[in-house]
């Protein structure tokens, strides 16, 4: 060691060698911790395998693992192959030693460095190049599994003629590889020119030639590479003008040659094609010339021609020859995009149908019998009753019911009713004492189905049960009601060992069971043990006694992820619904093939296409998209999930869909066939929101198909902001069984309106017919009204429900205390050429933390009411009673009361009193129940007095003449119940 200031007789510190127990310590941890990430990354890989065999997905597991294995292996070999070559070639051809000019002396000490060093070096090098060109290339698994496999569409583009398939599957494939050529030139290049320089091939400030010929013709070649290279990627861009995008007339993302394309760039992108090529030729010349005077010339010129002809000359045209004509210029185009849009979205069978918007029949009577036969109108709306069958169904705090329930259809009678639907899955939340056993051994499921008519409320303004209590009984049937696969199950469980699981409880106490599926991964074997207990960070499931012979894993149970996972080239629509099928629940998942390759359509963002007011405050509800951008879509694929077993099928729904079938071939039986769809499952599927939302979202300007109208603008609607709520955002689709004008009967359909764009009066409504059991499944309606008058739209509407007086007061009024009022979907139903609007209106108040059906409003031809049932407020607007009138409620005013002359009327004329008296003070303490029974006692007591009137007049008693209505039994103000 250096003296450190204690002169020569300082004591001296040495340094020596660690000890030997040293040296093997830290080899020993040096190799425990390199086999501990070795574990690590084995666990990842063994669980992964696992859970695919669990689910009879493992071909999907395999082939998209040897597909990665081989781009990795392939393309990474090739780039270290590329820049060693390169590297050693350049050093191969390095000068011989001569004078030493100064700067070669200072380059001489690194060469000298490194020459012990320089196959390590060189393989380290192309390592590393080699192993990030590989991981890129990886990833490119789906690009290549497209090409490798692509099925042709059987349509050809407008300009070149060439089938879709080859934008859809073959031009990303050759643009991937023109990256890689291009990364594979460049690095070459630079790590040629760096070894050149290193070992004088090239000089910077020595005297003399700048290169050696060697220098010159290698890196000529180089160039000349990348110049070729270039000549390829002009060529392609020729036919990337047909699904390039740019913004045209307030349109983002259109897609497809305009005027100048087709005119400038085109012609364009040819001639410096054939300059590129002619580049490259004298670039690869310089290996006889030994010159760099032409191809500098020649890039030169290259690059030049790229400025005038591909950007200048363009911007003439454009400036010149389309802006003064630009109509007639670009009609053609426009004509095409809109053509190829409407296909590639499914929306070109779309029917457009012009509607008044006001009604015809002057007969109310009429009318109000129509209703019925016109539309179920469901007053359930499943976004805000989430919270009633919770506090109503629950039962125990360990159960819980999604955010927003779903609607199905059931039959009734004989007849398909709409039905609000939600499972009673496990809340961890809910649990009486959280622990690792409780959390994942004992409190392992949900159970049973909650289902309650969307047409129709009880007095008390709750859902009308169809499928109740725990366990659940009703309509459904017999099924099997317990639930290990769910929305809100979004943690592992170990089930099927010697710990029993909690079943349900009822008045005799906890019921326990065991899992019975063949779901899951077995963890009877250590192996899986340890790597389940690594990839969960849970070392307990290493050792723990809860584990033991028949335990299996489960997990990633959500509906939607289990779909993804076995079907990664899938995009999955965001509302996944449950239905009772064939003696079992099963989650209903749609699913969509999409590409981003359609040649002349425009593109649309899916994030942001099916972001709506639900979507807004509901992460489970966004779409998980494979590929944000795309330009075509189908809803090729419908998918189940057994909430018991967790088994996951996958049926073939659109047999003409090419994108499908190119997945099918690369992942083959993983699909199967349509006709495996039984009956009763055809019974649930249903047309899917999010691609009603996508297509909702391109008719806003692709309903015309007339260039010239699409060029004017005037014909632009857009999706209208939700009046129910203050989130901002999109209004979402609403599921309804109604009727058409054209159509003969009732349909379960999805619906969403239109407005014009920075107006809130209504432009049109469309519906699509969402039952897969009728012929029209499929098929896009919209009624377009007049633009010479104004129809209200869903804001005025909405506005105007607020606006009005005595709506206002009430509405206040069912704001007292800390009451809450939450308004409910805005149905729009079309009703003899007028629309009827409907909105139920629910209430949150006193004790009670979950919404009630306290009114409805009801709007039409100008009439709107609110009140306490839909058969009231329909009656109000129509002045006329329906078909199937229900007895009329304490507070409608329009029953006249009886008179008072009569002892028995006198009497049930005080019980009524009594009644309302009561129901004031109840409504003054926000106590609904007491509200309720008021309210029941004052119909009751109005019934009595009702027929003791009808009895007098029969037998000739007094009272027999009618009175003029006083509104309540004491003659003062009517209250509007909320029962």
């Amino acid at each position: 060691m250096p003296d450190r200031g204690g002169g020569p007789s300082g004591p001296r510190i040495r340094v020596g060698r660690p000890s030997r127990r040293v040296r093997t310590l830290l080899m020993t941890l040096g190799v425990l911790a390199v086999l501990g990430m070795a574990f690590t990354m084995f666990a990842g890989f063994w669980t992964d395998w696992l859970w695919y065999r669990s689910v009879n997905y493992s071909s999907v597991f395999t082939t998209t693992l040897w597909t990665k294995i081989g781009l990795f292996s392939v393309f990474g070999l090739l780039m270290a192959l590329a820049v060693g070559f390169n590297i050693w070639l350049a050093h191969r051809l390095r000068p011989p030693l001569s004078a030493m000019s100064m700067e070669q002396q200072n380059l001489d000490r690194y060469r000298m460095g490194i020459a012990p060093y320089k196959k390590w070096l060189l393989f380290g090098i192309t390592a590393l190049v080699g192993l990030i060109a590989g991981a890129s290339a990886s990833g490119q698994w789906r690009t290549w599994l497209m090409w490798v496999n692509g099925v042709p569409f059987g349509e050809k583009d407008p300009q070149f003629k060439l089938d879709v398939a080859f934008y859809a599957f073959d031009l990303p494939w050759y643009r991937f590889l023109l990256g890689f050529g291009f990364a594979a030139a460049i690095l070459s290049v630079i790590a040629a020119a760096l070894t050149h320089y290193l070992y004088g091939g090239l000089r910077v400030t020595s005297p003399g030639a700048r290169a050696t010929a060697a220098a010159t013709g290698h890196l000529s070649v180089l160039i000349g590479i990348f110049v070729a290279l270039k000549a390829v990627a002009y060529w392609l861009d020729r036919y990337g003008l047909a699904v390039k995008s740019s913004d045209f007339r307030a349109t983002d993302n259109w897609t497809g040659l305009r005027y100048v394309d087709a005119n400038a760039y085109l012609p364009a992108k040819t001639i410096l094609f054939c300059i590129a090529v002619i580049c490259a030729l004298l670039f690869f010349a310089t290996i006889w010339r030994r010159t760099w005077q032409l191809p500098v010339i020649g890039f030169g010129l290259m690059v030049l021609s790229a400025i005038l002809i591909g950007g200048l000359y363009p911007a003439i045209v454009q400036k010149f020859q389309v802006q003064p004509n630009e109509q007639a210029k670009e009609a053609p185009y426009v004509e095409k995009n809109l053509e190829a849009t409407r296909k590639a979205y499914g929306i070109d069978g779309t029917k457009v149908t012009d509607y008044s918007g006001t009604g015809n029949t002057e007969d109310k009577t009429k009318l109000r019998d129509d209703v019925g036969s016109t539309a179920s109108i469901r007053i359930m709306d499943p976004n805000i009753v989430s919270p009633t069958f919770q506090q109503l169904q629950q039962i125990r705090n360990y159960y819980a019911f999604p955010e927003n329930l779903d609607v199905d259809r059931y039959a009734k009678d004989g007849k398909d009713q709409d039905t609000v639907i939600g499972l009673r899955e496990i809340n961890l939340a809910g649990i009486p004492k959280k622990n690792w056993i409780n959390n994942h051994f004992r409190y392992t499921h949900g159970y049973g189905v909650v289902a309650a008519e969307g047409t129709s409320a009880d007095a008390q303004g709750r859902p009308n049960f169809t499928e109740s209590d725990l366990p659940s009984k009703g309509d459904l049937g017999t099924y099997e009601q317990r639930v290990y696969y769910g929305e809100k199950t979004n943690t592992y469980s170990i089930v099927g060992g010697p710990q029993k699981e909690i079943d349900y409880s009822d008045d005799n106490g906890e019921k326990t069971t065991s899992y019975k599926g063949d779901s899951g991964v077995s963890l009877s074997n250590p192996v899986n043990r340890a790597a389940y207990a690594v990839a969960f960070g849970e070392p307990q499931i290493l050792y723990s006694g809860a584990i033991g012979d028949g335990s299996r894993v489960l997990y990633n149970r959500t509906p939607k992820e289990r779909v993804e996972a076995v079907a990664p080239w899938l995009t999955i629509d965001g509302d996944a619904y449950p239905a009772v099928v064939d003696g079992r629940i099963q989650w209903i998942v749609d699913a969509y093939t999409t590409t981003n390759g359609y040649p002349y359509s425009s593109r649309t963002t899916l994030g942001d296409t099916t972001a709506d007011s639900l979507t807004a405050t509901n992460d489970n509800r966004a779409v998980v998209a494979q590929q944000n951008q795309v330009n075509y879509i189908r809803n090729s694929v419908k998918a189940t999930v057994d909430a018991y077993t967790g088994k996951v099928k996958l049926f073939q729904w659109d047999t003409k869909d090419p994108v499908l079938k190119t997945w099918m071939k690369a992942f083959p039986n993983t699909v199967e066939p349509k006709s495996d769809i039984s009956k009763s499952l055809m019974d649930h599927l249903r047309y899917p929101q999010d691609l009603f939302k996508v297509q909702r979202e391109l008719l806003t300007r692709y309903h015309v198909k007339d260039a010239t109208t699409f060029l004017s603008g005037s014909e632009v609607w857009q999706v209208p902001d939700d009046p129910t709520n203050r989130s901002g955002s999109a209004v979402p689709p609403y599921y309804l069984s109604m009727k058409m004008p054209d159509q003969k009967a009732q349909a379960f359909s999805l619906t969403t309106t239109f407005t014009p764009t920075g107006r809130d009066n209504l432009s049109a409504f469309m519906a699509v017919d969402a039952d897969p059991g009728t012929g029209d499944y499929g098929k896009i309606r919209i009624l377009k009204l007049p633009t010479n008058t104004t129809v209200n739209g869903p804001k005025q509407v909405q506005s105007q429900f607020n606006s009005q007086e005595d709506i206002a007061e009430s509405i206040r009024l069912l704001r007292g205390g800390d009451s809450e009022v939450e308004y409910g979907n805005l149905l729009t139903v079309p009703l003899d050429g007028g629309l009827l609007y409907v909105e139920p209106v629910y209430v949150r108040g006193g004790g009670l933390k979950y919404p009630l059906l306290r009114k409805v409003l009801v709007t039409y031809g100008g009439q709107t009411a609110f009140e306490n049932t839909l058969d009231e407020a329909l009656n109000k607007v129509f002045g006329a009673d329906g078909p199937a009138t229900e007895p009329p409620d304490e507070g409608d005013t329009t029953t006249p009361p009886p008179s008072s002359d009569n002892p028995t009327v006198q009497q049930a004329l005080e019980d009524a009193q009594k009644a309302f008296d009561a129901g004031q003070e109840a409504l003054k303490k926000n106590d609904w129940e007491a509200y309720g029974k008021a309210q029941k006692d004052l119909e009751d007591a109005l019934r009595r007095a009702e027929d003791a009137q009808a009895e007098a007049s029969r037998t000739g008693g007094s009272g027999g003449g009618e009175s003029k209505p006083s509104g309540s039994p004491s003659g003062s103000p009517s209250p509007k119940p909320s029962s």
